[in-house]
This record gives structure tokens, C-alpha cells and sequence, in this order.
């Protein structure tokens, strides 16, 4: 196992005893797990919703510690969701990275924001 599959998989199990102590088991089927994580998407984005390129880029300290928490936020959900699903996320995240990989060959993608269909 490597260190983000252990680190992934730590945080899995502490999500499951968490949500267990407080009898949360009952709300987090699925579809719940989907909507709360698009909610938090939605409070993550928030926090860039009208700054420039250059303002979003340059959060000032106590913006970041917010957006931090937001993304803390969106991953938790993410990781309790696949949990519940019996998602491997590590091993999705690699076999996604290789499909990606697959899609956008670095000599037609270098540099470009083009989608894969259009290379």
C-alpha cells in the first residue's frame, strides 16, 4: 500500500467511526453523500464567485484557511461517499490518471485547454 492509499484509507475508517458515534449511518446512503458534496462543491466555489484570475490566485490568508476547510470539506464527503459505495479511491484515482493519460497524449495536449474529442 502506499502512503496516499494508507493516508486514504486512514481517513476512510475515521469517517466510518465518526459518522458511527453520532448514529449518522441512518443519513448517509448515497444519494445524501452526492448532495452534500455538491453542496460543499458549491461552498468551495463560493469563495472565488466574482474575484479576477489574479484575485483568485492571490487569496489573502484567512480567504485560503476558509477554502481550505471548503475542499476538507468536499474531500470527506467524497471519501465517506465511495466508502459507502465500496469505491477503492486510490485505485480510481490511478486507473482515472492512466485513462487521462490515454486521452491527452502530451504531444497533442502540451500547453493546450482543449477537450480530448477536439486534439
Amino acid at each position: 500500500m502506499t502512503k496516499s492509499t494508507d493516508n486514504l484509507e486512514t481517513l476512510r475508517v475515521r469517517l466510518a467511526q465518526f459518522a458511527a458515534e453520532r448514529d449518522w449511518e441512518q443519513f448517509h446512503n448515497p444519494k445524501n453523500l452526492a448532495m452534500a458534496l455538491a453542496g460543499e462543491a458549491g461552498e468551495l466555489l463560493e469563495h472565488f464567485q466574482w474575484l479576477t484570475f489574479e484575485q483568485a490566485e492571490h487569496l489573502p490568508q484567512e480567504a485560503r484557511a476558509e477554502v481550505a476547510l471548503e475542499a476538507a470539506d468536499v474531500l470527506l464527503f467524497l471519501v465517506r461517499l465511495c466508502d459507502k459505495l465500496d469505491i477503492d479511491l486510490a485505485a480510481a484515482c490511478e486507473k482515472k490518471l492512466a485513462l487521462n493519460a490515454k486521452k491527452y497524449p502530451v504531444d497533442k495536449a502540451r500547453g493546450k485547454a482543449t477537450k480530448y474529442n477536439k486534439l
